[in-house]
């Protein structure tokens, strides 16, 4: 089955910089999407940037021209880069996957990573 591992959060003062990453494993035949969410503390999930099969990219207004998604497809990994950030940055990030297992398509999640901005 599919499993998403994620690494890279922490704690990080106002305008530093953080690298979320997420390691996709199991018998993956297609990697359709794969993306970031995040949830603050009493607040909704909220998307915070996808990458699709096809090269296009979705970013919050909120993140665009801070964060930059990437994914390594021989590594079955995607990148969250995050610089400049706010204390309004601050939440569980969540790494996401829309990937092809033989014939059949798998929507994963990974357990999160708690994101810290504060001085």
């Amino acid at each position: 089955q599919v499993q998403l591992v994620e690494s890279g959060g922490g704690l990080v003062q106002p305008g530093g910089s953080l690298r979320l990453s997420c390691a996709a494993s199991g018998n993956i035949h297609i990697i359709n999407a794969m993306g970031w969410y995040r949830q603050a503390p009493g607040k909704q999930r909220e998307l915070v940037a996808v990458r699709s099969i096809d090269g296009s990219t979705n970013y919050a207004d909120s993140v665009k021209g801070r964060f930059t998604i990437s994914i390594d497809v021989t590594k079955k990994t995607t990148y969250l880069q995050m610089n400049s950030l706010k204390p309004e940055d601050t939440a569980i990030y969540y790494c996401n996957a829309d990937v092809t297992v033989w014939v059949t398509r798998h929507d994963s999640w990974g357990q999160g990573t708690q994101v810290t901005v504060a001085s």
